[in-house]
């Protein structure tokens, strides 16, 4: 039973065709259909039926997918045991929110590229959901998250890296600086600018707002933490963003964070991969990296 066969007939499976996963592995479409046939004729089953231009899979079929994801993953792991011992290569794939991808990700990235220049990082900015998305799909390595609970399911593992306080900042001028607290109901008649839809700490600050009877009709939607910032600074109206995105602007006195009285809003910094994602030697070192460069990091892995 050649290995090739069996991962020319798991993507068959995957994409439901023989021509798509022609194109997918570089064969000739001859080629997939007779490594399908060597596989059902080594195996004496059929392991798709063929109605017209669709296939689906036979009850053998089904049977065997499962054992085929579990060969290959034991292939990986066999690999992943001789590479251990040669330097790290390859590609890093790597997910991020905005504000991590350029506040927290740079010294990391650097420290790493100098230990291990060969590895090539691909990184890829993204909303939240759709890196946890990303990661369960397999088309990222791992990704760093910024919310405020751990992802639920039994398939990822996730590590706390770092709690992340929001402030809701304002320009020095604005009369809400002069407030020794300011409240949900002070934000009614203001503009406010926002993250993206599906920001995380966009949804809790909307959720405490509305919690309040507070719904905002005055605000503006920017995909840029950069913009935000600039648009508050010259005072057009307030933002709620993590402390690590505006600390140089509250330190030189562009920006204020405005004392909040309503609940305390924060995130944390967390680390993601796949349970059944093949560690390879350069995910290895990027990961002992990540947890030598938080060394505050709370134990809480799922």
């Amino acid at each position: 039973m050649e290995l090739r066969h069996l991962n020319t007939f798991k993507v068959v499976a995957e994409v439901k065709g023989f021509t798509r996963a022609a194109d997918l592995l570089g064969y000739a479409q001859s080629s997939v259909t007779a490594q399908i046939q060597a596989l059902e004729e080594e195996l004496g089953v059929q392991l798709f039926n063929r109605l017209g231009k669709r296939i689906v899979l036979t009850e053998a079929g089904t049977r065997l997918l499962p054992f085929v994801a579990e060969i290959q993953k034991l292939v990986e792991t066999a690999k992943s045991e001789l590479l251990e011992a040669q330097v790290p290569q390859g590609t890093l794939t790597i997910g991020a929110p905005e504000s991590l991808c350029a506040f927290r990700l740079p010294s990391l990235l650097q420290e790493f590229r100098r230990k291990f220049p060969s590895v090539k990082i691909v990184l890829r900015p993204g909303l939240c959901w759709q890196l946890r998305q990303q990661v369960r799909s397999g088309e990222l390595d791992l990704a760093f998250l910024l919310d405020e609970d751990k992802p639920e399911g039994n398939d990822l593992h996730a590590e706390v890296l770092l709690e992340e306080p929001i402030k809701l900042i304002a320009p020095p001028t604005h009369p809400l600086t002069e407030r020794k607290a300011v409240y949900p109901q002070d934000l009614k008649e203001e503009t406010l600018f926002l993250t993206e839809v599906g920001c995380s700490y966009r949804t809790i600050f909307e959720q405490q707002l509305n919690s309040h009877g507070i719904y905002l009709d005055q605000q503006l939607e920017f995909g840029s933490l950069e913009a935000i910032k600039q648009c508050v600074i010259t005072g057009i109206g307030l933002a709620q963003l993590p402390e690590v995105v505006v600390q140089n602007e509250l330190a030189d006195g562009r920006l204020v964070a405005l004392p909040w009285a309503g609940q305390a809003v924060s995130v944390h910094t967390q680390l993601l991969y796949h349970k059944s994602k093949w560690v390879s030697p350069a995910m290895k070192e990027f990961l002992e990296i990540t947890r030598r460069m938080f060394p505050s990091r709370q134990k809480t892995a799922r």
